[in-house]
């Protein structure tokens, strides 16, 4: 007889989502199984960035310190340098200059308006963060992870889930039966194919070349200092920890036949000479924009590359996945402790999904921006020669690049100025909501938008001061205990936090502000709702009491 599982949540796919989904789940005291049909963590440089937005939701977990630590020196910098080419001799063309940790800290510290994350970004890649997050996720006495372990099928019943498994290694199947599946499964998706979802999008919108490899030969390797990414017209090289591994991404066509391709041979010739290194990983890639119609199923979610596949201009595949975990974790929670109604389940898909579009919409203007520095390349002429010319030749590409930018390292909109719009859980406030900006975050408390981040007069980060579940800021003194008794009536985890802190008061712009667990503001006002309302509220009717607030928060 096969072995019988029974857990709250199957988690499919083992990697930084589905990790990062377990651990959240555990952070609201729901268990997991995680299943993963590889034997390991990712070999495979697929991402070099977290971003700010998915730095402070790892610090809600504890999981944000030990992310950074295997991160770059905190002193390095991000630059990001355009180059004639990579081999001896080459010249710089432009170099768009972003500091290290250190500084990124500093400046959080000193521009305490809002407009920035609590944590700097961090340059990581993701075969260094799959292993912290394994071991993290290993360390919750509720999650139980495994490896080598493959979906095989899956049946979503009147009773919850039930899936079979396949040990990889032994052939054994594993019966799991769980009341929710979250699939983190990446791009070519089993639950996404089981559950017969489609997408909108584009099929190889870009095609690369990809050699992961081990070298110290600085002189060649740091010819232009240290930086992040050395980018020229045919590709790049990554400096993925800034000691010894590297990732280089070279442009070929569909066509090129990738089977031939020699990945030694394809290094030494575009840097020009061999030197002493070692390839770890050399594949094709094919990249695709691609945004799922449905993220739920029944008690099936779509999370991450399963729900989304974005080219990685500008890094919006995982940091787009993170907060999706974010948002799904304290939702199935709420259901499985009770409390939490079938719209906020709902609310995962219509929440999340017009952000997949938003990181695609960016993802893509960044695509167009490289392919326009391409042409400059291909327009150019001599840009090697010593000559006058080729000095005059290079000034005026340097130029173009730095006129046409580097937004695919500055969309702080799109990481984290975005709004949940069309949310069932998520009361309308009359007026002009801000408008949406993929260059700039402009701080506001307007329900469906983040938090703004802010430092108290004591020292203390407001996001530091949040309770687990909901949080209500008072800034003028108000009696919160209506709401309180409401939440408390309804089994809400609400926790109460008077703040009088004159940043706090300019930078929230309302006196009241509830707070999700995921940092999303769900309602704000200058006084409570003061009407009777106790049961007879349903979704869609104006919001007259406190107990009606709680419950379209909670989406019953």
């Amino acid at each position: 007889m096969p072995e019988v599982i029974e857990v709250p949540v199957l988690v499919v796919g083992g990697g930084p989502v589905g990790l990062t989904m377990a651990i959240e789940l555990s952070h609201y005291g729901v268990g997991s199984l995680v299943i993963e049909r590889n034997a390991s963590t990712t070999r495979h440089p697929k991402m070099d960035l977290t971003n700010g937005r998915c730095m402070d939701l790892f610090r809600r977990t504890g999981v944000a310190d030990r992310i950074r630590a295997a991160g770059v020196d905190q002193d390095n910098s991000y630059d990001i340098v355009w180059t004639t080419d990579l081999k001896p001799g080459s010249h710089e063309l432009h170099r768009f200059c972003y500091p290290g940790n250190r500084a990124e800290y500093w400046r959080r510290r000193n521009c305490n308006d809002g407009t920035l994350s609590l944590e700097a970004p961090l340059r990581v890649s993701q075969i260094l963060i799959e292993p912290v997050l394994r071991d993290m996720a290993e360390a919750c006495a509720d999650v139980d992870v495994r490896f080598g372990h493959r979906l095989e099928s899956f049946v979503d019943g009147p009773d919850g889930i039930v899936a079979t498994v396949i040990n990889e290694q032994t052939g054994e199947t594993l019966i799991v039966r769980a009341g929710y599946l979250a699939a983190c499964d990446g791009g070519n998706s089993t639950v996404r194919k089981q559950l017969g979802v489609d997408s909108d999008g584009m099929l190889g919108a870009a095609h690369m070349y990809l050699v992961h490899f081990r070298s110290r030969d600085y002189e060649l390797l740091h010819q232009f200092g240290q930086a992040w990414h050395y980018q020229t017209g045919w590709g790049q090289i990554v400096a993925q920890d800034d000691v010894e591994q590297w990732t280089l991404h070279c442009l070929v066509p569909p066509d090129a036949g990738f089977e031939a391709i020699d990945p030694r041979r394809l290094v030494i010739d575009l840097m020009g000479k061999d030197f002493d290194f070692e390839v770890l990983v050399a594949n094709p890639v094919t990249l695709n924009y691609q945004v799922a119609h449905q993220y739920r199923v029944g008690r099936a979610f779509l999370v991450g590359d399963a729900a989304h596949q974005f080219v990685p201009t500008g890094g919006y595949g995982m940091n787009t996945g993170i907060p999706e975990a974010a948002n799904l974790g304290w939702k199935i929670a709420a259901a499985v402790h009770g409390w939490g109604g079938d719209a906020l389940l709902q609310s995962y898909h219509d929440e999340r999904q017009p952000i997949a579009h938003i990181s695609r919409a960016t993802s893509e203007r960044h695509l167009g921006i490289r392919a326009a520095i391409y042409r400059l390349y291909a327009e150019a002429g001599d840009l090697a020669g010593t000559g006058p010319e080729a000095e005059a030749a290079r000034s005026r590409m340097g130029h173009r690049i730095g006129l046409l930018g580097n937004i695919e390292n500055e969309a702080w909109g799109t990481e984290q100025g975005y709004r949940y719009e069309s949310s069932p859980v998520i009361p309308d406030e009359p007026g002009y909501p801000p408008a949406f900006d993929m260059l700039t975050v402009k701080p506001s408390t307007w329900p469906g938008r983040i938090l703004p981040h802010v430092y108290l007069e004591d020292g203390t980060a407001v996001f530091d001061r949040l309770g687990k579940w909901f949080t209500l800021l008072v800034l003028d003194g108000s009696d919160a205990a209506p709401l309180a008794a409401a939440a408390e009536a309804a089994g809400l985890p609400l926790d109460v936090l008077h703040l009088n802190d004159a940043v706090a008061r300019r930078v929230y712009e309302k006196p009241l502000v509830l707070v999700r667990p995921d940092h999303h503001v769900a309602w704000r006002g200058d006084s409570l709702p003061a009407g009777a309302g106790q049961g007879s509220w349903r979704i869609g009717q104006p919001v007259e009491s406190c107990a009606d607030l709680i419950d379209l928060v909670r989406g019953v």
